[in-house]
């Protein structure tokens, strides 16, 4: 799509929602500073405030002053210049793997919106310049690992900030480039960054959050396959649909268990009316109990999304300006425990979805449990059928990816250290906690795939139009990928084209609602 046929998303007055955020950050959309004079005179007042400030010989955080515990060292006005440079270029020490493109887009559109607010002391022309970046698609390349969530994510920032600088490298159609050339390329002269504008980029919770928009994403579409994944295990192992009767859940009336239950009960044409249907008067656990396990992640959801949003429109930088007056705010802004303990919360929540796909995957592969099936769903009949072993390793595999996702779950919170000479002594490790959240999903997600592929299988040995029409629908969007296991063959491609599917949003879940 050309950027001038995407719609245009006016940063700054407006607070911005999740949704914006992800639009901007798969390219669906691009980024304006919005126009509102009110908005613009903030900004220009606030860094004409500053200026002033350091014109009178004024007292400022990082800007006439070293960064962090070296706050005591006064600097003199002819070397303040360097600040910014140096500060940027100190902080180029992150390790680990690079953020991918939407990631890294991510954290563009929310340090815009942070910065936007007109409280950072930063030029317009720096906010612009974001902007820029995002609609060339010219990416900062971000190392993952260095941040502790406070002052902020000052080392992964500072690679946004020595892009706009026109160092280090930048991300072009997913190729790893020279930042300096990249900019050249784009018709963008490097930015000679200004007092206070490195810090205003670089000390704030953009990261933890642009990943944390990411993470909500993926949580809710997750939610929706594992209830798809459950009322499908439940058709094909004929389980009873009256454990999912809204007169239960309305005596228990959580919106998000409620919701999944719904999800379910319709998948499975249930009727009242009917009565029960099973042989087995009462479905195990895994199955009967599954909107109270999915039901956390969708009761989370709204509560995650409030903290996101407030933080990617919050000014979360150290210091603030007071546009009217002129103050100088020294605080704390950049510490990111909402976040933290929003993440936390999330892959907790995530994981358990993982331990109850799981269980599931167990009873359908064992005979005794899942009203008949063959053990480890082998589909192929006659004497052929104890050469071969269906889904037995997919289970082990399941199980593993199960296991690493429910060790993922401490809470990064609890891990707070002191640094940077006794002055961070408190911090938040927020940072951490959006990417542990990220690696729980990335596990969870393919658990719930290999359990989908494992229903499909189900629902071929059992007789596919012997299934609800649900069941029939998703079950027809897998087999347009992935054939079914008639005798023993790798099945890693099977869970790529899947994975993959989910990903493109390309299955038929339905609409993502929310509690």
């Amino acid at each position: 799509m050309k950027a001038s046929d995407r719609p245009a998303i006016a940063v700054g007055q407006k607070p911005l929602t999740v949704e914006d955020v992800l639009a901007l950050a798969h390219g669906r959309a691009r980024a304006t500073l919005d126009a509102d004079p009110t908005l613009r005179a903030r900004i220009r007042k606030s860094h004409e405030q500053l200026t002033r400030l350091l014109g009178s010989a004024g007292n400022v955080y990082g800007v006439t002053t070293g960064f962090g515990d070296s706050c005591e060292n006064a600097v003199p006005q002819d070397l303040a210049l360097q600040m910014p440079r140096n500060l940027m270029r100190f902080h180029g020490c992150g390790t680990g793997r690079t953020l991918g493109q939407t990631e890294a887009a991510a954290v563009l559109a929310v340090r815009l919106a942070a910065l936007s607010r007109g409280y950072s002391g930063v030029r317009e022309a720096l906010l612009e310049r974001l902007c820029a970046l995002l609609e060339h698609r010219l990416l900062p390349l971000i190392p993952e690992e260095g941040s502790v969530g406070a002052s902020g994510d000052l080392t992964p920032l500072s690679y946004v900030a020595a892009l706009l600088a026109g160092e280090r490298e930048a991300l072009r159609d997913g190729q790893v480039v020279d930042g300096a050339r990249a900019l050249r390329e784009a018709g963008l002269e490097p930015l000679t960054l200004g007092p206070k504008e490195s810090l205003g980029v670089m000390n704030g919770t953009s990261v933890m959050t642009a990943l944390g928009c990411v993470a909500f994403e993926r949580a809710r579409r997750l939610a929706k396959l594992a209830s798809v994944v459950t009322a499908m295990a439940s058709d094909a192992m004929r389980g009873e649909p009256a454990h999912f009767d809204d007169r239960i859940f309305a005596l228990k009336p959580y919106p998000g268990q409620r919701l999944c239950a719904r999800w379910i009960r319709e998948h499975l044409e249930y009727d009242p009316k009917q009565g029960r249907t099973a042989n087995r008067i009462q479905d195990r656990y895994s199955i009967r109990c599954a909107p109270h396990v999915i039901g956390v992640l969708l009761d989370a959801l709204p509560w995650m999304r409030r903290t996101l949003e407030i933080e990617l429109n919050s000014a979360n930088d150290n210091p603030l300006v007071d546009p009217e007056t002129g103050e100088i705010l020294h605080g704390g802004n950049f510490y990111g425990g909402h976040v933290c303990f929003a993440m936390d919360g999330l892959k907790s929540a995530v994981a358990n979805l993982a331990d109850l796909l799981d269980r599931q995957m167990a009873l359908m592969c064992t005979p005794h449990f899942s009203n008949g099936l063959p053990a480890n769903l082998i589909a192929i009949t006659g004497p052929e059928r104890v050469a071969h072993h269906g889904f037995k390793a997919m289970q082990i595999s399941m199980s593993a990816l199960t296991a690493e996702a429910l060790k993922l779950t401490m809470p990064a919170s609890v891990f707070s250290r002191s640094t940077e000479c006794h002055n961070q002594d408190q911090v938040s490790m927020g940072t951490i906690a959006s990417r542990d959240a990220l690696r729980v999903l990335e596990l969870t997600e393919t658990v719930a795939v290999i359990g989908l592929l494992a229903t499909c299988q189900a629902a071929d040995i059992r007789g596919v139009d012997t299934m609800r029409r649900r069941t029939r629908e998703v079950h027809a969007a897998v087999r347009e990928r992935v054939s079914v296991n008639r005798a023993d063959r790798r099945q890693d491609v099977d869970i790529h084209a899947i994975l993959a599917a989910l990903r493109e949003d390309r299955l038929p879940l339905g609409a993502l609602e929310e509690p």
